[in-house]
């Protein structure tokens, strides 16, 4: 006899499977095996003597009402579906309990106390209606239930929707043998007769997880059409409680009732004496035919012998060999002059095979390479990338092209482990180069036209900007299937987590947070007015303002900026930009200007003064934006009210107010009332020099109304353009790409 684990070698060339139905006792002789199309194997029976006891007696109606025929419990007169030894359950129909439904008929509970039988946790409690409050009953002490609210949505499919709108569920307990349902009115709501959903059908009932989801696609379905559902019983075999735990079951092979199994070890046995294994809990036990067998473990003839030979894909019996069954197994005899002429001859055909594949493989390498390569760098924009560097007139930067092995090997073939971050336009990689330069790796998303124009727009948007708050770009990768970028490496994340996330051991003082302002202004005042061609960023935010080893400002992402020609006032494109940060003005015209990036940093400068996120649920609705928070409390005189604590008793009074008022003027409705860039950069550079003794002008705008130029995000979604909005309640605002309509419903 042989492992079954032949070379596979073997089974593929010479394996020839002989098919055989095998045909097993199922129900005791002489009696009926089916009803319709339903089988009835041993425990359970229909008539005297065919089942095990009366709980398993079973009830076929072959009335002319029922075609085919129809099983039923007799016991607790529940339809049977289906019945499973190998899972030791039974399928059964379950009824619908409801209340104040027209046409149904009388509710019919289900007690199972004392029987073999109890729901599976396979299956689920729901209810359906209305303002609906179902409790199931007789579980005492414990209290389940669910309750559905009213809803007119019709939104969702399998199953989606039951989630509390005219719908919920609930697991129901272990073991648990009644189903007994009490409807009624929510208690959160006042039992009034004018409620909508106090008079209106409510149903609740238990029903198998799997088809629920899967075959109900809304609650008209259950409440109108259907009087039953099907639910799975557990069921084990009871011997009576003369019988102790642990007891070993040995039986005559000549009785007919002979079992045959191994004394039980932690509450269940294996082998069985090469027939079955049976698990003792208590007063019961569940048998199954043990590998090697098939049948009826409940039956004294019941696990027959498999013949593996006669069945295919069983054995792994190959042409060189013949499979032998015998009980419980097979083996193969082998012949062992076919054999050694087998391998000799397989290893000689696989050794000038792999030489042959190994030759053509050298030929082919080099040529597939080059074009897989060619074919990447066209589909990654090359072309583009060479027209853009080609139009430029020597204002861009020479980039460095890097190899796709380079890259790889930096990043350990892009580990995982080397995630610095993630992002709507790729994952971000940290990784060392051969010169032992630690670089920052872009890795884009698969590239559509849309994400391709942006990033051939950042690796030129890039290769013209050289200012040190302005983060470096090394040189990209377009040879392989995603476009790469590689980044001078920003070694202390981000500002929005020194802002927001709190650190202790780290003081974040009035003086850094104001170098870290005038040094965005400076990037962005290089970026509008000393560049080569004006670049607007379009999307200044705290995420994307990075902090060096020395903690220097470097500003990033690039992905949306545009340049534009030096005569052009504005950028008109569909709106981009993320919510707590996107000018007003813009959204409202979809007009980009210098002044959109100086709105932007108005609320990073709010940011830096207040530690509060652009957006907030927890202030005021009318407040939830912070541009609006900081503006009303401007009016109020009340700045310090909203001073980050950490900024507290550091005596720059004057430089703080000196910030907030300026904030305000950028934070203006009116984009032609806001500094430029270039002044905002001159304004923090004379406070920041000024120690306390302020000699910055105030501009007499600032003297204006301000109160009218104060945005609010919720005012804004009235303008009829579209908006797809993430949930920005983990206090980060969600990037938005706006093209079409927005409501008060889409927040």
């Amino acid at each position: 006899m042989i492992p079954r684990s032949v070379p596979l070698i073997f089974f593929l060339l010479f394996l020839v499977p002989e098919i055989a139905t095998v045909s097993s006792l199922m129900a005791k002789p002489n009696c009926t095996e089916t009803c319709g199309n339903i089988s009835i194997p041993f425990p359970f029976g229909i008539g005297t003597g065919c089942y095990k006891n009366d709980w398993f007696s079973v009830d076929c109606n072959k009335t002319t009402a029922y075609s085919p025929s129809r099983a039923f419990l007799s016991r607790i007169n529940m339809e049977v579906l289906e019945i499973s030894l190998e899972d030791s359950t039974v399928r059964v129909n379950s009824p619908i309990i409801s209340s104040g439904c027209s046409g149904r008929g009388a509710n019919i509970s289900i007690n199972m106390t004392g029987s073999p039988f109890a729901f599976s946790y396979s299956n689920t409690f729901i209810a359906m209606g209305c303002d609906n409050r179902a409790l199931l009953n007789q579980i005492e002490p414990e209290i389940v239930g669910c309750t559905s609210t009213c809803s007119s949505s019709t939104e969702g499919k399998e199953n989606s929707y039951c989630c509390g709108n005219n719908c919920c569920q609930t697991r129901i307990p272990s073991s648990l043998q009644v189903f007994s349902a009490s409807l009624g009115n929510n208690i959160s709501s006042p039992e009034d007769p004018n409620d909508q959903g106090s008079n209106q059908c409510k149903v609740a009932f238990i029903v198998e997880r799997a088809w629920f989801r899967n075959n109900i696609s809304g609650p008209e379905e259950v409440q109108y059409y259907m009087q039953y559902v099907p639910v799975i019983l557990d069921w084990v075999m009871y011997y009576g409680t003369d019988i102790p735990e642990g007891v070993t079951l040995y039986y005559d092979a000549k009785n007919s009732d002979a079992m045959y199994c191994y004394p039980p070890v932690n509450s269940s046995t294996s082998g069985g004496w090469g027939l079955r294994t049976v698990t003792l809990y208590s007063n019961s036990i569940t048998c199954w035919c043990n590998d090697g067998y098939e049948g009826n473990p409940y039956l004294p003839d019941g696990c027959t012998d498999t013949d593996e030979c006669k069945i295919p894909g069983v054995n792994w019996c190959s042409g060189m060999t013949k499979c032998v069954n015998v009980p419980g197994l097979y083996k193969c005899e082998l012949d062992k002059a076919k054999i050694t002429f087998l391998i000799l001859g397989a290893a000689t055909g696989l050794l000038l095979l792999l030489v042959g594949i190994w030759r053509l493989y050298k030929l082919v390498k080099k040529k597939k390479n080059i074009e897989l390569k060619k074919k990447f760098f066209k589909r990654n924009g090359g072309l583009l990338l060479q027209q853009q560097l080609s139009s430029s007139d020597g204002s861009i930067q020479k980039t460095k092209i890097f190899t796709s092995k380079e890259l790889e090997k930096a990043t350990d073939r892009f580990n995982d482990n080397r995630i610095l971050g993630q992002g709507g336009q790729g994952t971000v990689y940290k990784g060392m180069l051969a010169d032992g330069m630690i670089v920052a790796i872009k890795k884009s998303k698969m590239v559509d036209e849309e994400k391709l124009e942006e990033f051939i727009n950042e690796v030129v948007i890039l290769s013209q900007v050289n200012h040190r708050n302005v983060v470096k770009l090394l040189g990209c990768c377009l040879e392989t299937e995603v476009p790469l970028l590689v980044y001078e490496f920003i070694p202390n994340g981000n500002l929005f987590e020194y802002i927001h996330d709190q650190k202790e051991e780290f003081e974040f003082s009035w003086e850094m947070r104001l170098r870290i302002a005038t040094e965005v202004a400076r990037a962005l005042s290089y970026l509008h007015s000393a560049a080569c061609i004006p670049i607007y960023h379009r999307d200044i935010k705290s995420t994307n303002i990075m902090l060096d080893e020395k903690f220097r400002a470097k500003v990033s992402d690039f992905g949306t900026s545009r340049s534009i020609a030096i005569d052009q006032t504005h950028l008109t494109t569909h709106v981009q930009g993320t919510f707590g940060y996107l000018d007003p003005e813009y959204f409202q015209s979809s007009q980009f200007t210098g002044k959109s990036d100086v709105y932007s940093f108005g609320v990073v400068l709010a940011e830096l003064l207040s530690g509060q996120k652009p957006i907030s649920y927890e202030r005021p609705e009318d407040r939830r934006s912070l541009a609006t928070h900081f503006i009303l409390l401007m009016e109020e005189n009340k700045i310090f009210d909203i001073l980050d604590e950490r900024l507290m008793g550091q005596d720059r009074d004057e430089e703080v107010i000196a910030v907030a008022k300026l904030a305000r003027r950028c934070l203006n409705l009116n984009g032609r009332k806001r500094p430029t860039m270039r002044e905002v950069a001159i304004e923090l550079e004379q406070i920041g020099l000024s120690k306390g003794a302020l000699h910055a002008q105030q501009s007499s705008k600032e003297l204006e109304n301000i109160r009218d130029g104060v945005p609010n995000a919720w005012e804004i979604a009235g303008t009829p353009t579209s908006v797809t909005i993430g949930d920005f309640r983990n206090g980060t605002a969600p990037s938005l790409d706006v093209q079409a309509l927005i409501s008060h419903e889409t927040w």
